[in-house]
């Protein structure tokens, strides 16, 4: 059997690969040299921009079935019933990194998940945390340049870090669980995912419930000591993705079982707080857990950049029966998502194959922008409405509508809201006397770094108003590390 031809990208046949064409056997390369000049010129756009947040991460296909019937919530297809599978693709990655950054670090983890369900692809873009930081999205970018280099040092600063999060005390529970025992994951597989955010579900009946995702590992949860983060960082700062690739080809396909909580849509109103806070979790005493499923993932991509790199999650892609929350966050990212992917990726992103329906097909009107690969319609009219047999609107809502009064302007967080310590306290004496300790060790090797007094003092005061003890036992440590 004769070999494959290697040929141009224009498919002529390429005579020598390994000698450009000079002007004789000394003489300078010649710009005639077609091969060469594309050669050169494609590997200079290999890249494209890397994500700005969650740049380092890996991916695996699997599927998702339905173990428990929650129709009454929802009328989601692809949970239409026990038994039901769904394709899937999983995504994970660490936060504040480049794409080189070293995989074992105390970071959160993103945990996005798309579904190729029969109504359109759903995506879920969630972390590997119930909480996160802040809850209004205007403060976003600014808390991402205080996590990423510095303008001066081009490195991570303590300074920047402490300083943003001493003077945004919502951060509390959000830094309480990430220096906590549970902040370096071992890798992907031994950590649980969450949706995060409030999410919307609406029956056939058309009754409309407030919903959270709990994605709860089989593995078991496994994390790192600073000790052992700092040895595997050094010894394979792939550390993550080695993992999955290696359980997935040994067979040893990773899985998680999908719970969810549920709160009546009339609770919200009237709940001891806002339930759309991302700070803040709901108590499983208040809206228990209720299974859903099952994710496993059994294959990995066959190249990585076609089908991990150029995957676009976007938080604003729901499917008939599922929707949005007022969660501030959320609705910030149903912009910033999709807006990411159209810089990086292109106004086409979405008929790449990755990130295509895989179980139905696209009908729109969307014609022309770079790298329109297909037909581009062909002859089909591009406008709507039209008398020649376009595609025409539904009239079915994928969601509930949501009353809103009030005037527009800019709101400070409700008064009764605004206790930004109680969970954090809770969380705090939910350890045992050990971890508490690596969780005050934790935050006191950060804090202990800062120059300025006044930032230090703003931060050990959130902590002691979440409980007193941790505040002082973290006073005492920062001070051990000083003297």
């Amino acid at each position: 059997m004769s070999p494959r031809r290697l040929t141009t990208e224009s498919g002529a046949p390429v005579a020598d690969n390994q000698q450009s064409q000079t002007a004789g056997s000394q003489g300078p390369v010649l710009i005639q040299d077609q091969h060469l000049i594309e050669k050169l010129a494609r590997f200079n756009r290999e890249r494209i921009p890397e994500r700005i947040v969650h740049a380092r991460g890996s991916g695996a296909f699997g599927t998702f079935t339905v173990t428990h019937d929650v129709t009454k919530w929802t009328r989601a297809s692809f949970l239409a019933e026990v038994g039901k599978k769904t394709e899937v693709l999983a995504r994970f990655s660490t936060v504040a990194g480049s794409k080189g950054a070293p995989e074992a670090v105390r970071d959160p983890r993103g945990f996005a998940i798309k579904f190729y369900t029969e109504e359109g692809n759903y995506d879920l873009t969630g972390n590997n945390t119930p909480i996160f930081f802040i809850r209004d999205p205007l403060k976003f970018p600014d808390f991402i340049h205080s996590q990423k280099a510095d303008p001066y040092s081009n490195k991570q600063e303590p300074d920047n870090v402490w300083d943003f999060f001493s003077l945004s005390p919502e951060a509390t529970h959000m830094f309480t669980w990430l220096f906590g025992d549970r902040g370096i994951p071992a890798d992907y597989r031994h950590m649980n995912g969450y949706g995060s955010h409030t999410f919307q579900w609406v029956n056939a009946d058309g009754k409309a419930f407030w919903v959270k995702y709990h994605f709860k590992t089989d593995q078991g949860i496994e994390c790192l000591t600073n000790e052992d983060a700092a040895r595997v960082a050094g010894e394979n700062p792939e550390s993550h993705t080695t993992d999955l690739i290696s359980a997935i080809d040994s067979g040893e396909f990773p899985s998680w079982t999908l719970n969810v909580q549920i709160m009546p849509m009339e609770d919200a109103a009237s709940y001891r707080f806002n339930p759309f806070d991302l700070t803040k979790v709901w108590p499983h005493a208040d809206y228990p857990l209720i299974e859903v499923g099952k994710l496993v993932l059994d294959r990995n991509p066959e190249n990585y950049f076609a089908e991990v790199e150029q995957a676009g999650f976007d938080p604003g892609h729901f499917v008939p029966g599922i929707g949005p929350s007022p969660d501030k966050m959320l609705q910030g990212r149903l912009f910033a998502y999709g807006d990411a992917h159209r810089y990086r990726l292109g106004v086409n992103h979405t008929q790449l194959p990755v990130n295509s329906p895989h179980a139905t097909t696209t009908d729109n009107y969307g014609r022309d922008g770079f790298m329109r690969f297909d037909d581009n319609g062909g002859g089909q009219k591009n406008y709507e409405p039209n008398s020649f047999d376009g595609p025409v609107e539904s009239s079915e809502p994928l969601y509930a509508g949501v009353e809103v009064s009030g005037t527009t302007g800019t709101y400070a967080w409700a008064d009764h809201d605004s206790n930004d310590f109680e969970q954090a306290g809770d969380l705090y004496r939910l350890m045992d006397p050990a971890a508490q300790q690596r969780l005050i060790d934790s935050i006191a090797g950060g804090l202990a770094l800062v120059s300025k007094e006044e930032i230090i003092d703003r931060s050990v005061s959130y902590f002691s108003q979440a409980d007193a003890e941790y505040g002082s036992r973290l006073r005492a440590a920062i001070e051990a590390l000083r003297a």
